[in-house]
C-alpha cells in the first residue's frame, strides 16, 4: 500500500503550532475533521483515548497517534511538522516534532496495522526524518512522504 493511498496533499501541515500534547491533538483533530468529514470532537476523543493507553510517541521526535472511527469509508492519514518540538511523553523521553495521525474504519483490521507499520518504518528512517524536519512547505513534505523507498539492491 503506497502512502499516497492514505495521505492526500491537503493533509500535510508544516509548522503546526502547539504548546502541549493535548493542544496538538486538538489541532490535529480539527484538521482531520476537515479531511474526513467527521466530527472533530469525536476524533479528538478517540485519539486522546488511545494516548491514555500509552503514548504514541515512538521515539526520535516522532509520534503516530491513531484510532478507529465506525463512520470512515477508508483509512486516512494526516502529517504535521510542529513549529517547536513538544513533550508527547515519548518512549525515549524526547520531544516530538513530526507527527502522523492515522484514522481507520472500525473494520479495517490488518490494513490498519499494515498502514501503521508502513508509517513507523518510514519515519524511523533517520534520513527521511531529517528531510521532513528541514522541509519548509506542504508540497515538499508530501513529496518526501510519498516518494518510493530507495532500494539498496544493485
Amino acid at each position: 500500500m503506497p502512502l499516497s493511498d492514505i495521505l492526500a496533499p491537503d493533509a500535510v501541515f508544516p509548522s503546526l503550532k502547539a504548546n502541549n500534547k493535548k493542544q496538538a491533538i486538538q489541532e490535529l483533530s480539527a484538521h482531520a475533521a476537515k479531511i474526513t468529514g467527521q466530527d472533530s470532537r469525536k476524533i479528538f476523543e478517540i485519539l486522546l483515548q488511545r494516548e491514555r493507553l500509552g503514548s504514541t510517541g515512538v521515539g526520535n521526535g516522532v509520534a503516530i497517534p491513531h484510532g478507529k472511527l465506525a463512520q470512515l469509508d477508508r483509512i486516512h492519514g494526516l502529517f504535521a511538522q510542529f513549529e517547536k518540538p513538544i513533550d508527547f511523553q515519548s518512549l525515549d523521553g524526547k520531544p516530538v516534532d513530526l507527527v502522523f495521525v492515522l484514522l481507520a474504519p472500525e473494520d479495517a483490521g490488518a490494513d490498519h496495522l499494515k498502514a501503521l507499520a508502513l508509517i513507523a518504518r518510514l519515519l524511523r528512517d533517520e534520513k527521511v526524518a531529517e528531510k521532513l524536519r528541514t522541509a519548509e512547505d506542504a508540497k515538499k513534505l508530501y513529496s518526501i512522504l510519498t516518494s518510493p523507498p530507495v532500494s539498496n539492491a544493485a
